[in-house]
């Protein structure tokens, strides 16, 4: 069963692949900080999550098992 912190409530495999490549980690992190109410943190990923924010994102990812999103703002 796919957790609340998965990407739009897929499995983790899938969420973990989304991941894995830049342009849909990047996409999809932005539109979930958007559903999360994180405006801000969205626009932070918009200007610098490409490569800073996307490599914490999947470090964290691999070894919670889950998607953590690092800037709770």
């Amino acid at each position: 069963m796919a957790s609340k912190s998965d990407y739009f409530g897929l499995s983790y495999i899938v969420s973990l692949i989304l991941a894995i490549i830049p342009i849909t980690a990047w996409i999809c992190g932005i539109i979930t900080r958007i559903q999360d109410g994180k405006i801000v943190a969205a626009i932070l990923r918009i200007f610098f999550g490409a490569w800073i924010i996307w490599l914490l994102d999947l470090i964290l990812m691999l070894f919670s098992k889950k998607i953590l999103r690092i800037l709770p703002i």
